[in-house]
């Protein structure tokens, strides 16, 4: 019902909003810190692989 899903939201409890709706939303916040730190990664060993051409 409406009413305790508003409840458990707006509830103080010290944790993130977006992690309130349990397991799966925690799941969900992982993976996309990962994806995201290993994207972030990637982009700057590509820079770093272009910025510095091969000697040949």
């Amino acid at each position: 019902d409406t009413k305790n899903i508003i409840t458990t939201f707006f509830e103080d409890n010290g944790m993130p909003i977006h992690l309130k709706g349990g397991s799966k939303d925690a799941l969900l916040y992982r993976a996309t810190m990962t994806l995201t730190v290993f994207g972030i990664g990637y982009v700057v060993y590509e820079l770093l692989t272009a910025a510095m051409p091969r000697k040949s």
